[in-house]
């Protein structure tokens, strides 16, 4: 059997497990993988996270295998175009036709060798974007503005935020995540749908209900439900960044938080959905600083979600 890389949900599931306490051979099992596998992943990335290591990855995979046509003078030219609004496909069209595929110059950007924000690619309208029936929207700040304490967990108060839908058919439920990028506490509140009212309105929930200056900052990706980020700010002082298209793992907490989240509330359980909201309290277990989920529980919501 050939050996496959790990992939960036892997890695997620490698923080998340980690933080809960589990061993090595523990890890491996759960993702079926050889226990070197996850031991060697661990070692190349010392206080791990999934974000760090997807981005040495990242990295080193754009340092290996066939060489690269990008030299100095063409890597030049294509920040040079991008900064001045050209779209990949214009730079290939016009500059390079028949050298390159404008494909290997959105690679070359996700990959790090070309050293430009991925905001350039939306300044001509002309990236390329996955199926997303919520829609999605362009403005707002990049995650690449954060704060440093923010990206090194170093301060208690900054928060990622996603929504889950539970259900099949016309009615879904819908829940609305925050989890603190410190501690690893998180919430689920239910809300009335993907709105971006509905996720503002959970937003001054969750405020309200911390202490003052405990929630600093927001990282979401870009659904519509978070349209709502210049209110936001105004309103609560909270500013919101937002991650890069295709990088789930720049949210990884969030995402693995919400995969936990669905073992006890899995799709087609709407009447828990409505009816609860969850906690994960996490607990300090010494050694590298990392965090165990407390004993999951759960409260009665007078919120209603999708009838």
């Amino acid at each position: 059997m050939s050996y496959t890389h790990l992939t960036t949900a892997e890695r997620v599931k490698i923080e998340t497990y980690l933080g809960l306490g589990m061993s090595v051979r523990s890890i491996a099992r759960r993702l079926g993988r050889q226990p070197s596998t996850v031991s060697r992943e661990i070692r190349r990335n010392p206080g791990y996270t999934a974000e760090r290591a997807q981005e040495r990855y990242a990295k080193a995979k754009g340092n290996c295998g066939a060489k690269t046509k990008l030299d100095d003078m063409m890597r030049r030219t294509i920040i040079e175009k991008l900064r001045a609004t050209w779209s990949p496909e214009q730079i290939v069209g016009r500059l390079f036709d028949g050298e390159i595929a404008f494909s290997t110059i959105y690679r070359w950007i996700y990959s790090g060798l070309i050293d430009v924000p991925v905001t350039v690619l939306r300044q001509k309208g002309k990236r390329r974007k996955p199926v997303e029936t919520r829609g999605r929207f362009n403005i707002g700040l990049s995650i690449s503005k954060r704060p440093p304490e923010v990206r090194g967990r170093q301060t208690f108060g900054h928060w990622e935020l996603d929504t889950v839908v539970s259900g099949r058919g016309k009615s879904r439920a819908c829940v609305a995540t925050f989890i603190e990028r410190k501690s690893r506490f998180y919430l689920a509140l239910p809300i009335a749908d993907r709105s971006a009212a509905s996720m503002e309105e959970a937003i001054h929930t969750v405020h309200a209900a911390f202490p003052a200056g405990t929630f600093k900052t927001a990282t979401t990706d870009r659904g519509k439900e978070f349209s709502c980020h210049e209110r936001v700010r105004a309103t609560l002082g909270v500013p919101m960044y937002f991650a890069d298209p295709y990088s789930s793992w720049q949210r990884g907490s969030n995402e693995n938080a919400n995969g936990l989240l669905r073992e006890f509330f899995p799709k087609g359980s709407r009447r828990s959905a409505k009816e609860r909201s969850w906690t994960r309290s996490p607990r300090s277990t010494g050694g590298r600083g990392n965090v165990s989920a407390g004993r999951p529980h759960t409260r009665p919501s007078r919120r209603k979600c999708c009838a």
